[in-house]
């Protein structure tokens, strides 16, 4: 992790003036640790949680015959590409299904700079999936024809127009467009990063999504628990609470026509600002000859390939001076897995000097207080949280959790200032309604044995063995860890300005678009951590035998 003797002497000599200048307004990690703090809640505030019906004309398919539709914009690894993905032809569900053939419509995307005409052409691959059940009475699914497309040699921070489709039937889309990302580099970042988790198809949802879309993101990330189509059995029977209502059931049901519905919901969204997603267990979807996560490595395109990965559960991509790594919490973790082994490389191979942010995004939070999944994901914590600290992670996406909650700077359950600063934003509008009751308050504390990870590593979490907590397994108010929660439906968007400033904050649905539910400027002080105090010891000799006034003068106006 390099880091240049500009870089680290900006950072050094902007935080005194910079945090002068916030410090009246909004708070900073600087004035961190936080006291621990609950927001009321307010009962009235849950938000309607019930899902879209097919009736909607949101979710209705309009198009015809094998036209373009449920259009969406991924990014690969770096600025110089992204994908085009899209759905041809209509889905089936039912006891006699017949799929359609993916080489009878051709993958094309007609792109350039300016509308009319676009100059350039790229063609893809296309694929069908099929949802089959071995259970007679249960309806089997397969879909559209989905194509997916990329694009290469696109200019940095440059808005092309496209068009998707087979030009030769002729079935093509209207001219959409999308900006590519900043070039990679210390002081290029985009605008503003939306982050936003367990969205479903709700009517919470939509207010997510309406509230989202007026902050004008250029870049979306979606951690996990994408279209709840397994609250639903295969007739379109659906459930707030599945293993309740259908825990008769030979195996766990899903409703893939949701799918279709969600990607003509979101089609306004994601066919102009580029969504990135990782997997959560509403994904799983298990099937016939035990197949899982089908619709979600299908339906979506990824830069698996373009980052070093052989899976779409894990992968990694700049955007700007932020390099993201996406990890499944699904898939083995442990250091002998080639997750593990792909996260070691791709951290090794970040240039810090070219992207000073380090951001990590799953789906199950290693650090949250509320009583739902608390402490469920201990067995990843446990395999690669060292990791991700040695290497200076500086923030961490989760969902899962619905609700919304901040921590102080953390490692190993212990304040550290070189820790991530861990954020939950699992309530994007899900049918399952929101987490409202904390581990720490009396009564609610589960049962170790009722915490295992079910899905990959078994049962990791015990009583603590010191702290305030040691002997327990909860803490018996709110951990010091924990800066701020609140059980609300929204979205956060990240804005980072800087190499060393980043402004987070948190949106809540019931308020008007313009009020802050929760805002702090996230600071990184690398210069602070063990690991890099060596190297800014060497940095600050080589910096005394020469004349640095310009480089000066860049931390103190290029740098707030």
């Amino acid at each position: 992790m390099a880091y240049s003797w500009c870089s680290v002497l900006a950072g050094l000599a902007c935080l005194a003036l910079a945090d002068s200048v916030v410090r009246a307004r909004i708070p900073t990690t600087l004035d961190g640790p936080f006291k621990p703090f609950t927001a009321p809640f307010d009962a009235s505030l849950r938000g309607n949680a019930v899902d879209l019906p097919d009736s909607d004309p949101r979710v209705r398919r309009h198009v015809q015959g094998f036209e373009p539709e449920q259009i969406s914009v991924s990014l690969s690894a770096t600025h110089d590409s992204v994908w085009i993905s899209w759905v041809t032809g209509e889905s089936q569900i039912g006891y006699d299904i017949k799929p359609l053939d993916p080489r009878s419509v051709s993958s094309v995307v007609r792109y350039g700079q300016f509308r009319y005409p676009l100059t350039h052409e790229a063609e893809g691959h296309s694929l069908v999936y099929d949802q089959l059940y071995p259970f007679q009475g249960l309806q089997n699914y397969t879909s559209g024809i989905i194509h997916h497309v990329r694009l290469t040699g696109l200019k940095p921070s440059t808005r092309y127009y496209y068009q998707c489709g087979d030009p030769s039937i002729p079935a093509m889309s209207d001219v959409y467009y999308f900006k590519t990302m900043p070039v990679s580099g210390p002081r290029s970042y985009p605008n503003r990063i939306a982050v936003v988790g367990d969205l479903g198809l709700t009517y919470n949802t939509t207010s997510t999504i309406d509230h989202l879309i007026s902050n004008k993101p250029n870049l979306v990330l979606l951690v996990g628990d994408v279209t709840y189509a397994n609250l639903y059995l295969t007739n379109g029977t659906g459930s707030d609470c599945y293993s309740c209502s259908f825990s008769q059931t030979p195996i766990h049901e899903t409703y893939q026509p949701r799918w279709d519905y969600w990607g003509r919901f979101m089609q306004n969204l994601v066919s102009k600002v580029p969504m990135m997603v990782v997997e959560g267990n509403h994904e799983i979807e298990e099937q016939a000859h035990n197949r899982t996560f089908v619709a979600y490595s299908s339906r979506f395109a990824f830069p698996s390939e373009e980052s070093g990965s052989s899976s779409t559960f894990y992968y990694s991509f700049n955007a700007g001076g932020i390099h993201f790594v996406m990890l499944g919490a699904y898939i083995a973790y442990n250091k002998s897995t080639d997750q593990y082994k792909w996260l070691e490389q791709d951290l090794a191979n970040v240039e810090r000097s070219i992207t000073p942010w380090l951001v990590a995004v799953w789906h199950p939070p290693w650090y949250s207080t509320y009583k739902a999944h608390y402490r469920e994901a201990e067995c990843m914590r446990m395999a690669m949280e060292e990791l991700l600290y040695s290497y200076g992670v500086d923030i961490v996406f989760n969902g899962h959790v619905h609700a919304y909650e901040r921590s102080n700077r953390i490692y190993n359950y212990t304040l550290d200032p070189c820790g991530p600063v861990y954020i939950t934003v699992g309530d994007g509008g899900n049918r399952e309604k929101m987490a409202t009751q904390y581990a720490d308050e009396p009564g609610n504390c589960p049962e170790p044995s009722t915490t295992p990870d079910s899905y990959m590593g078994g049962f990791c979490a015990t009583n603590f063995t010191s702290g305030p907590a040691a002997g327990k397994f909860c803490w018996d108010r709110q951990p010091e860890y924990s800066a701020f929660r609140e059980s609300s439906f929204g979205h956060g968007i990240l804005e980072v300005k800087n190499a060393t400033w980043a402004l987070w904050t948190w949106y809540r649905n019931q308020d008007s678009k313009k009020k802050e539910g929760d805002e702090i400027y996230i600071v990184r002080q690398p210069y602070l951590c063990p690991d890099h105090q060596k190297k800014i010891r060497q940095l600050y000799g080589r910096l005394m035998g020469k004349s640095h006034g310009g480089c000066l003068l860049f931390a103190m106006l290029g740098q707030i």
